[in-house]
């Protein structure tokens, strides 16, 4: 009602004012009959407010439409239209949701196809990297090392790409399984030895027996990789530790791991999980991405586990999750 109300503002006005003009130039004709002007001009009114209450009746479910705008698409597109006005803009807007829609199918195919070439590339760039790893996995060179450190690094870059490009589609590639956590922290630390070792960094899990937790083995253990792949690369000297502590809290099995590392500061915490940001740790160390915290977020949100971090500088981080 209010929105017809200040439609049909302007009309009103108009019709006020050129019935003050028209009274106005038969009193200067010489016209003195007040009472028969009066009755005139409530007979106008009264035919200006009927048609005022017709137009509201057979136009009210388009202004109802346009004083609710979060109606559903459907809703929308289905409703039955009565006047010249609202049948055009309805058209209108079917011709406009149409065409929306193609171009988005046109987008969606690109995407799809630009995420299937990425994973078909990032496994082609895997072949070429196992076969270097088997080729110099029994070499004790030092150039043979630090190649194989290298592979590792390559390797850990092609993941977070095919898991970038896979997060939008999450739903069509995730298994909810029930595991045992013991044993999901002891394989991501055994795949992580190259890097603790050439780190001079000790992996220490400490689990309370028979913790069981659900959820998808190869997600999570990505999201463990990259917890570890900070905590090391943030971790200054030699002979520490990464602490690997599960327990049971309440209704929630909590995994958290804790580095002795050179923390994050204050300032930087509340942004730590925005893709990209690096804060002030990122330029002192020049491989940070921005993209490992934020990854482990979105990853866990979408497997329904909650994220929590604490991080003192100078004394280390520790990366909780509730599962």
């Amino acid at each position: 009602m209010k929105l017809f109300l200040r439609d049909q503002a302007p009309l009103v006005a108009v019709y006020v004012l050129q019935l003050f003009l028209v009274t106005l130039v038969y009193r200067l004709d010489g016209y003195r009959h007040t009472a028969i002007s009066l009755y005139a001009a409530l007979l106008s009114g009264c035919l200006l407010v009927g048609y005022l209450i017709l137009r509201y009746l057979r136009n009210r479910i388009f202004y109802m439409r346009l004083s609710t705008p979060s109606a559903s698409t459907e809703e929308l597109l289905n409703d039955k239209q009565q006047t010249p006005l609202s049948q055009n803009l309805h058209r209108l807007i079917k011709e406009q949701f149409r065409r929306y829609q193609t171009e988005l199918q046109q987008y969606k195919h690109k995407l799809d196809s630009h995420i299937q070439f990425i994973n078909q590339w990032v496994h082609q760039m895997k072949t070429p990297l196992s076969v270097i790893h088997l080729m110099i996995q029994h070499k004790d060179e030092p150039e043979f090392t630090a190649i194989g450190d290298e592979v590792d690094r390559l390797r850990k870059g092609l993941d977070m790409v095919l898991y970038t490009a896979r997060l939008d589609t999450f739903e069509k590639d995730f298994y909810v399984e029930e595991l045992e956590l013991e044993r999901v922290v002891r394989s991501v630390t055994s795949s992580q030895k190259r890097l603790f070792i050439r780190s001079h960094i000790f992996p220490l899990v400490q689990m309370e027996d028979a913790l069981r937790i659900a959820s998808d083995e190869k997600w999570l253990s990505f999201v463990l990789t990259q917890l570890v792949t900070n905590a090391v690369r943030y971790t200054r000297g030699k002979h520490h530790q990464i602490i690997f502590h599960g327990f049971r809290s309440g209704p929630h099995t909590v995994l958290e791991i804790r580095d002795e590392g050179i923390g994050i500061p204050k300032s930087d915490l509340p942004r730590v999980f925005d893709p990209y940001f690096t804060g002030e740790n990122g330029r002192l160390f020049q491989e940070s991405t921005g993209m490992g915290l934020y990854l482990v977020k979105q990853i866990c949100d979408k497997m329904g586990h909650r994220v929590e971090l604490e991080s003192e500088e100078g004394r280390g981080t520790t990366v909780r999750i509730l599962f």
